[in-house]
């Protein structure tokens, strides 16, 4: 797909709260002026944090603020170092807290 904006999105097996972001680019095809959205379904996404990779195919990370555990996140790359707005990801992580453990995780009770 070309041209801007780009996006990645993905649907948590589980509430998460992401900690972090990691993205790897292919140098020249960077994604610039993005920024992730999170929320608990697709039409119920708020943005949460702005960040600006380098054009450089090394793996960045961006720390992720989330104040609450979601199921759906949404990666947006406005813009593109590319002239026709093609962002090519290497790698795309999305850290995230571990879920609370309940009384049915212990198998001791």
């Amino acid at each position: 797909m070309m041209g801007s904006p780009q996006y990645i999105c993905a649907r948590l097996a589980a509430p998460r709260r992401p900690t972090e972001l990691q993205l790897q680019f292919q140098g020249g095809f960077a994604g610039g002026d993005c920024w992730l959205e999170a929320g608990d379904a697709p039409d119920q996404l708020r943005r949460l944090h702005a960040f600006y990779p380098e054009n450089v195919n090394r793996l960045q990370t961006f720390p992720v603020d989330c104040p609450e555990p979601v199921t759906h996140v949404k990666v947006v790359f406005n813009t593109s170092t590319d002239f026709f707005g093609r962002v090519v990801v290497y790698k795309f992580d999305l850290l995230a807290d571990e879920p609370p453990k309940t009384a049915a995780d212990d198998p001791a009770t």
